[in-house]
């Protein structure tokens, strides 16, 4: 690992406890993570689930593992920010070997972080706590033999459990959530909450910084900020979002045979070609 890598590690580390929350953008290829950080972001993260489906998988760990690790390293190649990747369960749900080899591979691709989930695939159930732990802990002694300070987002998805009540679910949130703090995760993960009065009780519960996934009416940056969350990340919402205008402008050529879905909207060939001309200066547009 290079000392340039172990720079981007403890810059994305202490970009989670800065004066400002980090807003995580999440791409799915190199041309995404480059316009993220054209825009200026800090540092980038992958969408598990746009990642699969831009390589023709349905998301929940059903991309191969080398695939995803293949786009993970095309990214952190193309931009210059911290890049963290969102590897669901690190292809190890009951196993922690398959985690580490994972992590392993995150690293040597260059990126710095990267997400793992307690969810059981198939089951609507977690991974036992006590597992988990042990994943967790594991990973956090790699900081040692690799001399990168891999940043930890430790994900529950205890609020994806309908059949439980709200409180069981939070209850359920806030245990696992110290509990992956308490074995070395950086940042603790909870997906699919979008009440403030619920954020603000998970950050007063949480032993460390929290990460919140925005969903159809989560409190916009400005109310996170204010309500404590440490760290926002969009997740898939972008890819399918570029999806449906891919949508369009396929009903669009279909229907009507005219073009304004995409000439009306494309960023100029040449732009384009300049955010790649700096990654690779010696290639000529």
């Amino acid at each position: 690992m290079s000392a340039n890598q172990q720079e981007k590690a403890q810059l994305f580390r202490a970009l989670h406890s800065g004066t400002r929350i980090l807003v995580l953008p999440n791409a799915w290829d190199a041309g995404s993570a480059r316009i993220y950080e054209d825009a200026g972001f800090p540092a980038v993260a992958t969408t598990s689930a746009g990642v699969a489906n831009a390589l023709g998988y349905p998301d929940g760990q059903q991309a191969p593992r080398e695939e995803v690790l293949f786009v993970v390293r095309r990214i952190a190649q193309t931009v210059g920010v911290p890049v963290t990747a969102d590897v669901e369960a690190g292809y190890g749900v009951n196993s922690v070997a398959e985690v580490i080899t994972t992590a392993r591979g995150v690293l040597d691709a260059g990126a710095v972080g990267l997400n793992l989930e307690d969810i059981a695939y198939g089951d609507a159930a977690l991974v036992d706590i006590g597992l988990q732990r042990e994943k967790i802990q594991a990973l956090r002694s790699l900081d040692a033999e690799t001399g990168v300070p891999l940043v930890i987002n430790a994900r529950t998805d205890a609020f994806h459990l309908e059949h439980l009540s709200v409180e069981e679910r939070f209850r359920l949130a806030v245990e696992r959530a110290n509990a992956y703090r308490q074995a070395g995760a950086d940042c603790l993960f909870v997906p699919f909450v979008k009440e403030a009065a619920t954020i603000a009780n998970l950050v007063k519960a949480i032993d460390g910084p929290l990460n919140i996934l925005p969903i159809p009416g989560t409190p916009p940056v400005a109310e996170l900020e204010r309500l404590g969350v440490r760290r926002v990340s969009v997740g898939s919402g972008p890819y399918r979002a570029t999806l449906a205008l891919v949508r369009h402008i396929a009903f669009e050529l279909r229907d009507a045979g005219t073009y304004h879905n995409f000439q009306d909207q494309a960023i100029p060939y040449a732009e384009v070609n300049a955010l790649f001309a700096r990654v690779h200066p010696s290639i000529s547009p």
